[in-house]
């Protein structure tokens, strides 16, 4: 998601207009202007600011080529239990008697 939409939504789902997140940000209402239309990109401590100003964090994640995607992993998950279901069963192990001593 591009910082313009982060900053539209965090206003809009607080209900703010334009001028009064500006206000509450610290920031002139022309700079947020620029920055919901896409004109100019905030700094990442501006954009903190901004939707902090608006009741709301920003978090930032990463995700590498090698994570998988949730319902892909489920499938596999599914096939390998039903791969399972078909190994040969090991025999119950049994029991070891210990020695009681007495008093």
């Amino acid at each position: 998601m591009q910082a313009a939409e982060i900053i539209r939504q965090a206003r809009q789902r607080a209900g703010l207009s334009k001028r009064a997140l500006a206000r509450r940000a610290h920031t002139s209402p022309a700079a947020l202007v620029e920055y919901e239309s896409g004109r100019r990109d905030p700094s990442v401590s501006s954009l903190e600011r901004i939707v902090a100003a608006a009741g709301f964090d920003v978090v930032f994640g990463i995700r590498g080529p090698t994570d998988p995607d949730p319902a892909e992993a489920g499938r596999r998950l599914v096939e390998v239990l039903e791969l399972a279901e078909h190994l040969p069963r090991r025999a119950p192990a049994t029991r070891m008697a210990f020695p009681i001593f007495g008093p």
